[in-house]
């Protein structure tokens, strides 16, 4: 007879892991206890030390679905005598390190009971249990007990209430268990907002079919649904929601339906059918999807709550499924506001009463060597944190404006919010203020150290310096690039310096000019900026990123091309010689948007990053490139300066000859390729370093990261990309935090 201390670490609470861990326990014929801490659970158990070695062998491989496991650790303690295996209470630590699990999406058995006649919750759109259902997005605070959840306003029937108290049962304290008895409704409300008696479902699924725009409430906020087959029905929505050629997602019933319209490969349907449920970026199947993404990608996602299944029935196939919001505020998640703000884009609403405490859209990725590449990182993920090295003490990281998000963390773990949006507006900024509050409450963070970006004009940054301020605490600015390139670091777990291709729009450099095509060498203690590229005038400062052709200009004119054919070219020609409102930019994105332009795809851009987007999407297969050619620095020898000016004059000159579209779009992005590999030799011969990490926004293109980290390993390079967290700005306050924690800035 032996026993051990076991000690368990992660999100190991309502998730079903104590009846787990009972019936485990009887398997092996052990004995002893288990409660929960602030910081995970603790058992002590009994038995034949063969029976103890086993138990810890299956416990990672068979933990219910929803369990993210850190640690275990066990040790041999004296033998108490035991006389059967029980739940004590739960032990109350002075700082709270409970983990709360995100929302995922409704698991096989509930499926299983939803489409069961006999089961007391047939078509009950709100079934759940331990293994599925939501989690974050009805969360008020901890612990997580059903009295601090939306749930509190549905008391439990008897019969759940019986579920609910017995470990046998897979509702054993699951906090949003209910049945139609006692749990949430649904309802179905005219474009007036006027209730329609009958099946709500029903109702709703009869004008989705007749061709009607429909406002339906999910898990973490409204969407906007409807037919997605007919080309007349996307335009009307377009037309009222004024997205006129953003692409929207789409949910099918099944990967069978989703894969009619696009190509799945293995690791995409297995992400996509996963339980995490995020919107996954497919490339389209030839022809007739034009209207719902101009660009080789369709987003896709699969039913996630039950009220979803039921919607779809065995009938419908797809339906357009994009956030309700309107234009760059927050999604609606409120059934009061949604009638006031839908009114006269929604022919239909199908509400329920079951409040939504915390609104987080769908998650958005593509699938990169298996695993979840993500543009946004929201439902499904968050708030699981991301491990990095000991905290010493309480730190929140502001992130940046585009795509904003923010970082706190204390001791391992640092907890990157959901998805944010752009800090550009009030309602947008409130939310923000209020999810780090609500983070701080739930995880029990207190900071004592505030980071930010350099930028001074940015809203999080003058959060952050408002609120250093206010509570009298240290405030840190950091280089948005090294921010970027310590973020993709601290998601490989890598310690040490490295160098970071960092590719994006823009971010303030240290010497107060606009940067975004760097090559760094360092890591979260500093850094040094090896290689660059030609700054870039953007003739109207910010005008230039929404109209490419201003790009196209300043770029042909520095090349010496004509620029005829460019509209405006007299009076973009007067204003670049006065240097009027010309800031200029190395930013990577700025190059994509000029040779797009270029190429006549696309002159005037509706939504942000269009031009590259459809850059990328002409693009064909093709192994040449471009010259690639540098010139020197004039203030510093070691920065190796990519001038694009060559490139531009055999790009013009190849298109003026008849190649072909495709080609020149793979020439310029292979050319690109190019310029990245010889930077990242000339920091490895001045340094010794093989390490490259691959951050920024710019490296959403699939293209570059299908061929660039190849390129990097054939010359022997270890390549690290993002897999945790989004390579965009939304990823970057990750890297604050950890620049931070380093404490050498």
């Amino acid at each position: 007879m032996q026993a051990a201390e076991v000690k368990i670490r992660g999100i190991v609470q309502g998730v079903g892991f104590r009846p787990f861990i009972h019936r485990l326990v009887r398997e092996h014929g052990l004995k002893g206890t288990i409660r929960n801490t602030s910081s995970g659970v603790t058992m002590e158990l009994e038995g034949e030390e063969t029976a103890i070695n086993a138990f810890l062998r299956e416990l990672p491989r068979k933990a219910p679905p929803l369990a993210v496991i850190e640690e275990i650790r066990s040790r041999e303690i004296p033998v108490r005598g035991f006389e059967r295996f029980t739940i004590i209470g739960s032990e109350r630590q002075e700082e709270r390190n409970t983990l709360i699990s995100p929302d995922i999406a409704t698991c096989p058995d509930c499926l299983r009971e939803l489409k069961d006649p006999t089961d007391r919750r047939y078509r009950f759109p709100f079934i759940n249990c331990t293994n599925c259902g939501p989690r974050f997005t009805i969360i008020e605070d901890v612990p997580y007990d059903r009295p601090k959840t939306s749930m509190k306003a549905f008391p439990m029937c008897p019969e759940c209430e019986r579920e609910y108290h017995d470990i046998e049962n897979r509702r054993y304290h699951a906090q949003p268990d209910c049945c139609p008895v006692c749990g949430p409704q649904v309802r179905f409300l005219n474009g007036d907002g006027e209730a329609v008696d009958g099946d709500a479902i029903e109702l709703a699924r009869r004008e989705l079919k007749a061709g009607r725009i429909i406002a339906v409430k999910g898990l973490g906020g409204f969407h906007l649904a409807c037919r997605s087959d007919d080309p007349a029905i996307a335009a009307e929505l377009r037309r009222r929601k004024q997205r006129d050629e953003k692409p929207f997602a789409v949910m099918c019933r099944d990967a069978e339906a989703a894969g009619r319209i696009c190509e799945i490969t293995e690791a995409e349907e297995k992400i996509l059918c996963g339980a995490r449920r995020p919107i996954v970026l497919l490339k389209k199947k030839t022809g007739g999807l034009e209207h719902l993404s101009e660009n080789a990608y369709l987003g896709v996602m699969l039913p996630y709550t039950p009220l979803h299944v039921l919607l779809f029935g065995d009938d419908i196939d797809t339906l357009v499924m994009t956030s309700a919001n309107l234009s760059d505020t927050p999604i609606l998640k409120d059934n009061e506001a949604a009638l006031d703000e839908l009114r006269g884009i929604a022919d239909g609403f199908l509400l329920h009463n079951r409040l939504i405490q915390t609104r987080c859209d769908d998650s958005l990725c593509w699938v990169l060597d298996g695993h979840e590449y993500f543009s946004r990182r929201s439902r499904g993920y968050v708030p699981q944190p991301v491990t990095v090295p000991q905290l010493k003490r309480h730190i929140l990281a502001c992130g940046a404006e585009q795509k904003a998000s923010f970082c706190a963390g204390k001791g391992e773990h640092a907890f990157l919010s959901q998805h944010i949006g752009d800090l550009k507006n009030l309602e947008t900024l409130e939310h923000y203020e209020k999810q780090i509050r609500h983070f701080e409450r739930l995880f029990d963070i207190h900071p004592e150290l505030l980071v930010c970006d350099l930028h001074p004009d940015y809203l999080s940054t003058r959060y952050a310096q408002e609120c250093a301020g206010k509570e009298q605490l240290p405030l840190i600015q950091v280089q948005h690039h090294h921010a970027h390139m310590a973020s993709c670091m601290a998601d490989n777990g890598l310690a040490g310096p490295c160098i970071g291709l960092i590719w994006d729009g823009t971010g303030l450099g240290t010497d107060g000019t606009s940067w975004g095509a760097e090559c760094l060498v360092g890591g979260y203690s500093g850094f040094e900026r090896t290689g660059s590229m030609l700054p870039i005038p953007l003739i109207g400062g910010d005008r230039a990123v929404k109209e490419p052709y201003r790009v196209a200009f300043s770029l042909l004119q520095a090349a010496g091309c004509e620029t005829d054919g460019i509209r405006e070219a007299e009076r973009l020609k007067k204003q670049l010689t006065a240097g009027l409102n010309c800031p200029r930019s190395s930013g990577m994105g700025r190059l994509f948007d000029g040779v797009s332009a270029i190429l006549g795809i696309k002159e005037v851009c509706n939504y942000e990053g269009q031009a590259a987007i459809l850059l990328e999407a002409a693009a064909g297969e093709s192994g040449e490139h471009f010259p690639v050619c540098f010139v020197p620095d004039e203030k510093e020898n070691s920065l190796l300066r990519f001038d694009w000016r060559p490139m531009v004059r055999a790009l013009v000159s190849e298109r003026q000859n008849g190649t072909a579209i495709p080609i020149l779009a793979a020439k310029f992005m292979n050319t690109l390729i190019e310029m990245a590999a010889e930077q990242a030799h000339f920091a490895a011969e001045a340094t010794g370093l093989n390490r490259v990490v691959l951050s920024g926004g710019s490296f959403q293109n699939q293209y570059v990261m299908h061929h660039l980290p190849e390129r990097l390993r054939a010359m022997g390079f270890e390549v690290f990309h993002h897999r945790r967290v989004s390579c965009n700005d939304e990823g970057l306050s990750l890297g604050q935090l950890m620049i931070a924690a380093e404490g050498n800035i």
